[in-house]
C-alpha cells in the first residue's frame, strides 16, 4: 500500500492501516528513540508514546516530504520531552563540564576500525547533555538554531555542548587508538 492511501486509511480509524504503518517504521524509530534515553525500556516507552503521538497528529501530516521523516520528527521532539520530564534525564540534561571515565569498546579489529555499534557504544557514554546535543546535530541533522529552540537554550550553548562532544569523542577515540596500537605492539 502507498503512503498516501496508508495514511488515508489510518485517518479513517483503520486497525490493519494502523498496524501497517507502526510495522513499517517501529524498528527504525525505536533505534532513534534509544538514542536519546538511556535503556531499552526507556526508548520503548518513548516509542509507544511516539506512536500514539503519530496516530493523534497524522492530520497535521501534508504529504509534503517522506511520512518517514513526519514520523522521525515526531519521534525526536517524543524523546526530548521524555527527557524534560523524567528527573533522571532532567537532572544530569544541561551541561557539564566534567569528563566521564571511558569505558571500553569491544575489542575485535586491531585497528580503529570501529564498527557502528561500537561508535553509537561511545556516543551513548556522553553526558546525557552533549549526547543529545550531538544526536540532533550529527545524526539527525538539525541546525543549532533548531536545537536552541527544541531545548529552549541559545545555539551558542547547542555550538559549545556539539563541540564539546565531538572532541571528548576524538580523544576517546584516540585513546582507544593508543591502546589497540599497544597491544598490537606486545603481542608482535
Amino acid at each position: 500500500m502507498d503512503e498516501r492511501q496508508l495514511v488515508k486509511d489510518c485517518l479513517k480509524g483503520r486497525p490493519g492501516a494502523q498496524r501497517q504503518l507502526y510495522e513499517r517504521f517501529a524498528k527504525t524509530m525505536l533505534g532513534v528513540c534509544y538514542r536519546y534515553t538511556r535503556s531499552l525500556t526507556d526508548a520503548e516507552d518513548v516509542l509507544q508514546e511516539g506512536f500514539v503521538r503519530v496516530f493523534t497528529g497524522l492530520k497535521q501530516y501534508k504529504f509534503e516530504g517522506e511520512l518517514g521523516a513526519w514520523v522521525r520528527r515526531v519521534m525526536v521532539n517524543t524523546a526530548l520531552n521524555y527527557l524534560k520530564r523524567n528527573r533522571k534525564y532532567r537532572d544530569e540534561m544541561f551541561f557539564t563540564d566534567q569528563q566521564p571515565l571511558l569505558h571500553p569498546v569491544a575489542d575485535s579489529d586491531p585497528a580503529i576500525h570501529l564498527q557502528a555499534k561500537e561508535l553509537a557504544d561511545l556516543i551513548r557514554q556522553l553526558p546525557h547533555g552533549y549526547q543529545t546535543i550531538f544526536n540532533l546535530h550529527a545524526v539527525e541533522g538539525y541546525s543549532h538554531v533548531e536545537i536552541g529552540e527544541m531545548l529552549g537554550i541559545s545555539d551558542g550553548t547547542s555550538r559549545s555542548q556539539y563541540a564539546r562532544a565531538r572532541a571528548l569523542l576524538i580523544s576517546w577515540l584516540e585513546e582507544i587508538s593508543v591502546e589497540k596500537k599497544i597491544k598490537n605492539y606486545a603481542g608482535q
